[in-house]
């Protein structure tokens, strides 16, 4: 890593798996690589955000299994020269804030890190620079600094931070304490008090300020993240942790661990339009709306309808009469919600866990470091899938034990290993793949490569995969 001096590093904490916007986000697509407001997605639009405050390319903590979907996003909007760090196992805000500000400070102790969660909506991003100028300002005297959102309304699915008074230290306010998502009577009571801010996330500190900090109250912690970032090995774009001692962490949010039991932390007022979009509630707000508070979005017909939210996102959604409602359609699944019970629907998902529904964790359509796949139909004994191979794109030298595939070009050309042979398909062209035989697909084109492939056999699972070689270091 360049030497940071004093610039301000963008922290993205890309490591969630929210279900909360559930069923357009999943475990294996979660909320942060959605574009829920626009063509970018909310982690673009983050690392975007964070660079222009702070000048600097950015460190993007992530869980393993999204990695190539952070890697693609990010190199998208022209920001290849972001280290992506990926955490082994989901250890919470804590650890994750801790392996970057170990990182920083490898290079540049004394540098200020601007934190973000990848999932948060801001809408006045020139309101947002001023106070993350006034943040870093108070972090290059040795605060923690956390923003605070000005609260609108009493929102149960937010924590709220009182502050003891007066501004001091460059025009920070002191913080009290921490209160975790009140019920709507505590939340209209703190409100009325006056002196109360959402807990939006975002920190700015000293990664040397951090880390001494987390060396008093977490000795456990700062002891495993600095060894596993000591650790740490290279692969393709990304920066392995070092496995063993970040799995040694304690699950534990940096609130908790940190923030509730330092003395002297501040927090500096915001009030530029932000949302954590921690609910479908949430989305319909920060959405643009018709003049009947209606957002509607894909191939959708809305007639009577008032402050409905509805999503179609793979064919025709009509609704009729609807209030404060929220219709949600995806392929293989469809959310009809109440917008007063939107956090309710945690419970619901609970009960897809313990049935192990597969449309919690993924959708029809799955992403791929060389492109995606859609499962088309799934019977006995056969499967379709429409496979779509990006430029340049090379899938893994593999073969399968229990099944056999024939692949139909659609568009693009093909080049087909299929054990000695090499053989180019084009459109309309296919190639019949015999149990075990040793296979791989490359889309040499300038376009696209899509084919239709139909799968055989007694057993279709994607665990029925043997690689003998894979340019993704997948194993």
């Amino acid at each position: 890593m360049t030497e940071l001096n004093n610039a301000a590093v963008p922290v993205i904490l890309a490591g969630g798996s929210g279900t909360r916007l559930w069923p357009l986000s999943r475990a294996d697509y979660p909320k942060q690589f959605l574009g829920l407001a626009g063509e970018r997605t909310l982690l673009q639009d983050t690392v975007l955000r964070g660079q222009a405050v702070c000048g600097a390319a950015p460190i993007v903590v992530a869980s393993e299994p999204h990695r190539f979907l952070v890697a693609e996003q990010v190199s998208a909007i022209g920001s290849g020269q972001a280290t992506i760090l990926l955490e082994p196992a989901a250890r919470n805000t804590a650890a994750a804030i801790a392996v970057a500000a170990h990182r920083v400070a490898a290079s540049s102790p004394e540098a200020v890190m601007l934190v973000m969660p990848a999932d948060h909506r801001i809408d006045d991003d020139a309101a947002f620079q001023k106070a993350i100028e006034r943040s870093i300002a108070a972090a290059r005297d040795g605060a923690i600094v956390l923003l605070g959102v000005q609260p609108t309304r009493p929102d149960t699915g937010y924590g709220y931070i009182t502050v003891d008074g007066g501004a001091g230290q460059g025009g920070t306010l002191g913080i009290a304490r921490f209160v975790e998502k009140p019920d709507a009577e505590a939340a209209r009571a703190l409100i009325a008090q006056g002196d109360c801010y959402w807990n939006s996330g975002m920190f700015v500190f000293r990664a040397d300020t951090f880390l001494a900090a987390l060396l008093r109250l977490e000795p456990d912690m700062h002891a495993a993240t600095q060894r596993s970032v000591e650790g740490a090995q290279q692969d393709l774009d990304f920066l392995r942790l070092e496995a063993e001692s970040f799995r040694a962490c304690r699950s534990v949010a940096v609130d908790v661990a940190i923030m509730e039991r330092l003395e002297g932390a501040r927090l500096v007022p915001f009030a530029g339009g932000w949302s954590d979009i921690g609910s479908w509630d949430a989305v319909h707000d920060t959405s643009s709306a018709d003049a009947r508070g209606n957002v509607c979005l894909g191939d959708a017909l809305v007639r009577g309808c008032d402050t409905s939210y509805v999503r179609a996102e793979s064919r025709l959604v009509v609704a009729l009469g609807l209030t404060n409602t929220v219709v949600v359609e995806t392929p293989d699944a469809v959310l009809v919600l109440d917008r007063n019970h939107a956090q309710d629907l945690k419970s619901a998902l609970a009960v897809l866990a313990d049935d192990e529904r597969g449309e919690l964790t993924t959708h029809q359509t799955c992403y791929r470091p060389w492109g995606h796949y859609e499962s088309l139909i799934v019977g006995e004994r056969f499967q379709v899938k429409r496979i779509t191979v990006k430029c340049g794109a090379i899938l893994s030298l593999q073969k399968h034990f229990h099944r056999a595939e024939h692949w139909v070009v659609v568009k693009g050309t093909a080049e087909v290993t299929r054990d000695d042979e090499v053989i180019m398909l084009t459109e309309n062209e296919s190639v019949y793949l015999p149990l075990g035989a040793v296979h791989r697909m490359h889309n040499p084109g300038r376009i696209p490569l899509e084919i239709i492939e139909v799968q055989t056999g007694s057993y279709l699972g994607e665990d029925d995969i043997v690689r003998l070689g894979d340019q993704y270091g997948r194993g």
